[in-house]
């Protein structure tokens, strides 16, 4: 497998099913996509701080070496502010109404981030396509070393609610869960909820829920199974973008457990 610019894949265990997939955890824009994006430096930076999932990378690295069987790691190495791998490219994704599909045109407090007239065909061209096709090859391969596929999803969200989210007035847990009623089982559920018990609380599907399956497999193969892991932000780091704390030590080691354990 070859994948593409924006990705770096590390590989893991030849017997393991499991993907830490890591799509937000970047912040590097290349210049060209820099220069269609209205903001400026500072502005551009603030963005950065509350859309990116800082340091969900790093946690996933960490997770990997502590775990008794490698998971393989796709990670995004550009920011969702070039394009988000986990949104839909068409009039099907929700987040569109905020400005926030696969190609995002405003911010999170829903102020302008690109031009009204911007097009997003060369952005889901170079970058969104070449991505889901990688990810669904590292499915596929995985299906056929292994006969299953487990997909983590690594993420983080704030502490307090920003204007973009659509579902955040619920509550916002140390450890929210994403589920789909096709691909998270209840056993995966419940060893999550179990490596993941000592961080004060785990809720299921608030203020973010879903996971993510690439399209060739979702709603159709059910030896891919996914989950969403999204960890509140003051359990590990200092908000809105700085550095983190010892929880995420203690995170990695409870992913790891997670890792184990499926």
């Amino acid at each position: 497998m070859q994948p593409p610019e924006s990705v770096d894949l590390i590989p893991g265990a030849v017997d393991s099913p499991v993907i830490l997939h890591v799509p937000h955890s970047a912040r590097t824009i290349p210049a060209a996509v820099r220069a269609g994006i209205l903001l400026d430096d500072d502005g551009l930076e603030r963005e950065l701080d509350h859309i990116t999932d800082a340091h969900t990378a790093h946690l996933a690295a960490a997770a990997a070496q502590l775990s008794p069987v490698a998971p393989w790691q796709f990670v995004n190495r550009l920011s969702r502010l070039v394009i988000d791998p986990e949104r839909f490219p068409d009039d099907r994704e929700e987040m569109l109404a905020v400005g926030m599909g696969a190609v995002y045109t405003r911010t999170t407090h829903r102020t302008p981030l690109r031009p009204a007239d911007f097009d997003s065909a060369a952005l889901i061209d170079r970058y969104f396509h070449p991505y889901a096709r990688a990810m669904t090859e590292l499915v596929a391969n995985r299906l056929e070393a292994t006969g299953r596929a487990v997909i983590i999803d690594v993420h983080s969200y704030p502490t307090d609610r920003l204007p973009y989210e659509l579902h955040g007035d619920g509550p916002r847990p140390p450890i929210c869960l994403g589920t789909d009623a096709f691909h998270t089982p209840a056993e995966l559920t419940a060893l999550a909820t179990a490596a993941l018990a000592d961080f004060g609380g785990i809720g299921l599907d608030s203020p973010f829920a879903g996971t993510y399956v690439p399209l060739d497999f979702y709603g159709s193969d059910p030896r891919v199974s996914a989950l969403m892991v999204e960890i509140r932000r003051d359990t590990y780091m200092t908000e809105p973008g700085g550095p983190p704390g010892a929880g995420l030590s203690r995170l990695a080691a409870a992913l790891a457990q997670l890792v184990g354990r499926v």
